[in-house]
């Protein structure tokens, strides 16, 4: 299996003495993040994010089906996802990496099992039938600090999804169309997002940073990423391996990922908001409605 392309010794010691220096190569200060570019397509439930050269693609789905034996009151809601070839050779198909298993879990505990989304909500028939959402994860381009930019992008295409209205009567269910009647939003509850630190030194000593490039990804001696919403509730905290970090240093971190994950929000809202303004053609009787302007 091919490996990924390590940095040489010469560039690993010039990005570990710009760090000692507090300089970073692309200019920013430790605590910034590149620039966040964020759209949606035409369609309901997808999300394009672009965090530097970091490019991830989210489509989020659902179809009707048979629940879990065991949660009969609830829908199923999955995440997958997806590094193709085209990124780097070490990734192939359909052998997934230590990254992408990495990358799957981070978004599972951050999201899924944060309660999130209302999975009782995707029910239909108790035991028979709901709502199975799936949210596929597409890595496009790859310049580290992936994680971050596909929990955006993961968040950004739930909220923007609108599945099919539904009506139950006995056993039977009917599923509208769009053009019957208005698609529905899910049951949201609150925007778990992602801020990914790099530490630097054998004990971080060196320096800590948010938004690693690829680059800064291969020399750093560790990482952590803490997942928690805009009031402060924090979802999960991984600290995989790698160097030993400080307590106090990893509470700096918990009150910087605080205002990062309140800055990504009001992004996040302002970009709905937008969208839902551009999309808003005065609901479904005016596009059936065939006035004459003259």
């Amino acid at each position: 299996m091919p490996r990924e392309a390590e940095p040489s010794l010469n560039e690993k010691a010039f990005v570990l003495q710009a760090i000692e220096e507090k300089q970073r190569l692309d200019g920013r200060n430790f605590e910034d993040y590149r620039p966040l570019e964020l759209t949606f397509g035409d369609e309901h439930g997808v999300a394009d994010v672009q965090l530097g050269k970091t490019r991830v693609l989210v489509k989020v789905s659902a179809e009707v089906a048979v629940p879990y034996p065991d949660r009969p009151f609830d829908g199923i809601f999955t995440i997958t996802t997806e590094l193709s070839p085209l990124i780097s050779p070490a990734f192939e198909v359909n052998r997934p990496t230590e990254r992408e298993v990495l990358l799957s879990r981070l978004l599972e505990k951050t999201i899924r099992r944060s309660g999130a989304l209302d999975i009782e909500s995707l029910c239909l028939i108790a035991g028979k039938k709901c709502w199975a959402l799936r949210a596929d994860v597409h890595v496009l381009s790859l310049d580290g600090n992936l994680v971050d930019a596909a929990c955006v992008a993961v968040v950004a295409a739930l909220r923007h999804f609108r599945k099919p209205d539904s009506s139950t009567e006995g056993e039977e269910v009917t599923v509208y169309t769009a053009a019957e009647r208005e698609p529905v939003p899910l049951s949201w509850l609150h925007s778990p997002l992602c801020v990914t630190f790099s530490f630097f030194g054998e004990e971080g000593e060196k320096g800590m940073l948010v938004d690693a490039t690829w680059l800064e990804e291969q020399v750093a001696t560790g990482n952590c990423t803490i997942g928690m919403n805009k009031h402060g509730e924090i979802c999960q905290v991984s600290k995989l391996g790698g160097a030993p970090v400080e307590a106090v240093l990893l509470l700096q971190c918990g009150n910087l990922a605080l205002a990062k994950v309140r800055e990504f929000s009001d992004l996040l809202d302002a970009k709905l908001a937008e969208d839902a303004k551009r999309k808003d053609k005065g609901g479904l009787i005016a596009q059936l409605s065939a006035e004459n302007e003259r």
